[in-house]
């Protein structure tokens, strides 16, 4: 099930899009300041962001700026009262995938929200051959080849070095690769990724060049230096 975080100050209208994106298979989180918003998205991955611009505290635009910079994976929609020319061009400037006015046409903005996860699922999974170093990665098969050796990895073990490879020499945020891969963040998932960790750097430990870094507390980063 996708994740939605909206942050939406209006009781009223947060309870009933909340509802409707429920209704059509939305795990939703509603937050109803930009504080909240922002320690959501800290802790918790989601496919989509819908931001209200006033807001009680820090406004849309700043939780957007915020968003871009620390979790620059999240497409985001501003939903707003604020219809004037020079909001639209300031939402889209930080980085908004779309702006929508209120009030709105539900079946619309559902329609939106669905070709926009879609879209960004299908940018994030459009490659199946990966070059690793001396490695190569074919996804869809699962192999790991090595001159003469193929290595053949479950399904999950190749997802989690998909994952690694999308983000090669950036972080991989642990909670995005468990969200996505084990569909949740407790103890046990962690300890299991740990565990798959270790298979990956075992299976790319012939090449010297390559490695898998630990960053304490906030994910993993596959390297290939130089």
């Amino acid at each position: 099930m996708n994740r939605i975080i909206l942050i939406e100050d209006n009781e009223s209208f947060g309870y009933i899009l909340a509802e409707y994106l429920n209704l059509h298979e939305y795990e939703v989180d509603w937050v109803k300041t930009g504080e909240e918003g922002i320690q959501k998205i800290e802790q918790e991955v989601y496919d989509l962001g819908i931001f209200d611009i006033m807001l009680p505290d820090r406004n849309g635009f700043e939780v957007a700026q915020w968003v871009k910079k620390k979790a620059p994976q999240l497409p985001f929609i501003f939903l707003s009262a604020k219809s004037l020319k020079i909001d639209k061009l300031k939402g889209f400037k930080i980085g908004a995938d779309d702006y929508v006015t209120k009030p709105i046409d539900e079946e619309l903005f559902l329609a939106k929200v669905k070709a926009l996860i879609k879209r960004t699922h299908q940018v994030e999974s459009t490659t199946d051959l990966y070059q690793i170093g001396t490695y190569q990665f074919q996804v869809s098969l699962q192999k790991l080849h090595h001159v003469t050796e193929t290595i053949h990895l479950t399904k999950r073990e190749a997802e989690l070095l998909r994952l690694l490879c999308e983000n090669q020499g950036k972080l991989l945020e642990r909670k995005k690769a468990l969200q996505q891969i084990w569909g949740a963040t407790d103890e046990f998932s962690r300890k299991s990724m740990d565990v798959f960790i270790s298979h990956l750097r075992k299976y790319l430990c012939k090449d010297a060049k390559v490695s898998i870094t630990n960053i304490h507390g906030k994910g993993f980063v596959l390297s290939v230096s130089v």
